[in-house]
């Protein structure tokens, strides 16, 4: 029996050594039960909807060791087949809408095996302003680098690869993954998640001979190891001394010259066609980076990039003097998206629930956005913070009739933050209405 391995609630599972009844040698490859637990543990840390068979993780853990066991008998075997990929449509802020593919809870756990193997060879290869799906880098830390890169450069590119999830092209990305492992299995299973068909909420199944689908576990290393080879060593050999920030397939170009931001736009509308992409004709522009320092009139003066759009905006000095700057801030979409979520709770109207509950609820969300959006200027996310005080306001006035009284709510109201100023996690920030 091998016991070594433990699940949420400190519960042994034990795997049965039911090699001893194949042997090892009846395998044909070798996969550790030790990286599929692993793998397991990822899974059930990020939770995630269920697929086409309806199994949540939940469910699947109620048959847990034979659940896994199953997963690497098969994936050691050859014989593990993707089901269909569970097609969801997310709307997107700025209109239309993002399909993302949800895998079966157990196929999520196979890819995430093959995700694991190769992000061990892919860390050491990846260029270091590669920021997306990577351990110890972030979103952030690329709006940050970006931020620094235009206060030192006056134009950027900023480029959008056009329904890029949607184009891959399967035997470059094959190539890829053949040039970072010499696991036989790893390639095979890869080409088996590329084309498993999606299916949509009618049940019908879409085949797929390109693009690599949003959701899966595996997308993101297939993602960052194709725009690796296409994008990021292409800018190393072609442009050494232009810099730039990708984030998967997102991503700004620092230029010094409009005349070189040009250069740059052809050679890359050019690589991108080489490898079967296509950048967005719209979307795809040249940006002048104005600040106080920059004086001019010119046609684009702001880009966004991973949700926070750069401008010029006011900024204060170490002395307090207002000066220029070209700083990030949240987004008009996203703070929209987030205003829209906000009214969905309508929380004027959740009477039936104790205010813990209204904590529990909306804190988890809101320090998320805080945490996000409220890196760089944070002031811009001030009025979204107010409004939810003012449906807290409306709920406590219509919860309580004893304050009906605006003088009687706002002695409450106060002596609510005195007691517990840290009860809402947007209090720290913004306390009135």
């Amino acid at each position: 029996m091998m016991c070594s391995f433990e699940q949420p609630g400190n519960r042994k599972v034990c795997w049965e050594n039911r090699v001893d009844r194949s042997g090892l040698k009846g395998k044909s490859f070798e996969i550790s039960k030790q990286l599929v637990w692993e793998a397991y543990r990822r899974v059930a840390a990020n939770k995630g909807a269920a697929g086409v068979d309806g199994q949540s993780v939940e469910e699947f853990e109620g048959d847990l060791r034979n659940n896994l066991y199953r997963i690497w008998n098969r994936m050691s075997s050859g014989t593990h087949f993707p089901p269909p990929v569970k097609a969801v449509e997310i709307p997107k802020p700025d209109g239309g809408v993002r399909v993302l593919g949800v895998p079966t809870v157990a196929d999520r756990i196979a890819q995430t095996v093959v995700a694991m193997t190769l992000e061990s060879r892919t860390e050491r290869i990846f260029h270091p302003d590669s920021y997306g799906y990577r351990p110890k880098r972030s979103a952030l830390d690329a709006i940050d680098m970006c931020r620094r890169r235009c206060w030192r450069k006056n134009r950027v590119l900023d480029l959008d690869i056009q329904q890029f999830f949607d184009s891959v092209d399967h035997d470059l990305m094959i190539k890829a993954v053949q040039a970072n492992t010499t696991e036989k299995w790893v390639v095979l299973y890869v080409k088996r998640w590329l084309t498993a068909p999606l299916q949509r909420p009618d049940g019908t199944l879409v085949e797929r001979d390109r693009g690599t689908p949003q959701g899966s576990a595996v997308s993101p290393v297939l993602a960052n190891m194709f725009m690796h080879y296409a994008f990021d060593m292409f800018m190393v050999r072609e442009f050494p001394a232009v810099e730039f920030e990708r984030c998967a397939d997102d991503a700004v170009v620092h230029c010094t010259s409009e005349q070189q931001a040009r250069r740059v736009w052809a050679a890359l509308a050019k690589r991108m066609e080489q490898v079967g992409l296509r950048l967005h004709p719209d979307k795809t522009r040249i940006v002048f980076c104005k600040n106080g320092r920059r004086p001019g009139t010119y046609p684009v003066t702001a880009f966004t990039f991973l949700g926070y759009t750069f401008g010029p905006r006011a900024a204060r000095d170490k002395h307090g003097k207002v000066f220029l700057s070209f700083n990030p801030a949240v987004s008009p979409p996203a703070l929209k998206a987030m205003g829209a979520r906000v009214r969905r709770w309508r929380l004027h109207r959740c009477v039936t629930l104790s205010l813990n509950e209204l904590v529990d609820m909306i804190n988890p969300i809101v320090a998320g956005w805080m945490n996000y959006y409220g890196r760089f200027y944070r002031s811009r996310l001030y009025a979204l913070l107010y409004r939810i005080n003012n449906y807290l306001m409306r709920w406590a006035r219509m919860k309580f009739k004893r304050l009906k009284s605006y003088k009687r709510f706002r002695k409450w109201w106060n002596g609510l933050i005195d007691r517990e100023p840290g009860l809402f996690k947007h209090w720290v920030w913004v306390r009135g209405f």
